[in-house]
């Protein structure tokens, strides 16, 4: 028997599910997406300097997932470009954010407790794009697991992992801040959820994908907006990853910390040797002396 048949919650989950998203929940996304965008140090300057590279680093924050995920199913990445309403309502949104009159819509948007309303608004499409991800790839690769989580994580945190290359896009290049080594909340949730939904789509996971929708966009939800509103970058899956990791791969407290810090002692003692002892009293009143003995010649 399927959890969801035991669930009340069944036909909420399902009509949830069946909510579209566009307009209202893609312009949310958009929204959200270029606020990072113009968050980011030196965007505002060079949407006057180069607005068409403003617009390309815009785009790539409203649609980076769908371009990352057709290039790994072997698709035309410029494909979802087709889609004409999606991309003037990105373009409309970018434009009033940067060059509205008086920063008035960006003020409006950014206001903490609308913005709160478009980060929640943002997951759900997020969960959305996972769920549709994984099944894509379940349509072309019916057996490929590691093919449905990567298209599906691609998917929910695609334009993370292309954070590099829309740096360059800036003028920007940080390789120390690559998704990859430093994963943020959205990655890391996209992947841990990208995992439940294959789970789901070949039959191991026993529940609907409607009702897994709903829970893990009730979960995305809480987390983001309390994240937002409190401006914390601690991860909720900390807690669980400190425990679980050290017992699976090892943890850092090796031999190794205590010969650097020996090393860097040594180095530290080298570069900067003691200072000379301290003068007795007798020298110093031998000194003072000597100076009197020279002012009166």
């Amino acid at each position: 028997m399927e959890l969801s048949e035991a669930l009340p919650l069944g036909e909420l989950a399902a009509a949830f599910a069946a909510l579209p998203v566009f307009p209202l929940f893609d312009t949310a996304y958009f929204i959200v997406s270029v606020l990072y965008l113009k968050y980011e140090p030196g965007a505002v300057e060079m949407s006057r300097k180069s607005p068409f590279a403003s617009w390309l680093c815009a785009m790539l924050h409203c649609f980076g997932s769908y371009i990352l995920a057709d290039l790994l199913l072997g698709e035309a990445p410029i494909g979802y470009f087709s889609n004409n309403s999606s991309v003037m309502l990105a373009t409309a949104v970018w434009y009033l954010i940067f060059f509205c009159p008086m920063n008035l819509f960006y003020k409006c948007v950014s206001f903490l407790p609308m913005k709160l309303i478009f980060v929640a608004m943002k997951e759900v499409v997020r969960v959305r794009k996972i769920a549709a991800g994984v099944h894509h790839a379940h349509h072309l690769y019916h057996h490929g697991w590691f093919v449905m989580m990567a298209t599906g994580w691609v998917k929910g945190s695609g334009v993370a992992l292309m954070s590099n290359f829309e740096q360059l896009l800036r003028g920007v290049w940080k390789p120390e801040t690559n998704e990859i080594l430093h994963m943020s909340f959205p990655t890391k949730a996209s992947l841990y959820g990208t995992v439940l939904f294959t789970l789901q789509q070949t039959h191991w996971l026993p529940i609907s994908e409607a009702n897994l929708i709903f829970f893990f966009t009730m979960f995305m939800i809480v987390c983001k907006v309390f994240m937002t509103a409190t401006h914390s970058h601690a991860s909720p899956f900390a807690p669980v990853e400190n425990l679980i990791c050290p017992v699976l791969f090892g943890s850092l407290s090796s031999g190794h910390p205590s010969h650097h810090h020996d090393h860097h002692v040594a180095s530290h003692e080298v570069s900067h040797p003691p200072p000379p002892p301290a003068k007795s009293k007798e020298e110093l009143n031998e000194g003072t002396r000597k100076r009197k003995a020279k002012k009166a010649e």
